[in-house]
């Protein structure tokens, strides 16, 4: 199984990310191992993730929800998408 995820920061920006596992994922985006959330501290807020069947399908999910551009889109497309393949 894997995880596409969405995180927020006290910035304002978002992240889109996937992974195979999100609790160790997300704590590395907290101590700041990822340069792109580096910026947003450590108050990473998880907005909204799905699991879904594999890797392979979490990827595709993230390249879409990072084409809409609207992290207020990509959330709630993520929290709707019934993708459970």
């Amino acid at each position: 199984m894997a995880w596409v995820y969405i995180l927020g920061g006290v910035s304002g920006r978002h992240y889109i990310g996937s992974t195979e596992n999100l609790d160790r994922r997300i704590a590395e985006h907290r101590r700041g191992s990822n340069h792109t959330t580096h910026r947003f501290g450590r108050n990473i807020e998880l907005l909204a993730a799905k699991e879904v069947s594999s890797m392979v399908v979490a990827r595709k999910l993230e390249i879409a929800l990072k084409r809409k551009k609207n992290p207020q889109l990509a959330i709630l497309a993520l929290n709707s998408a019934n993708l459970n393949q």
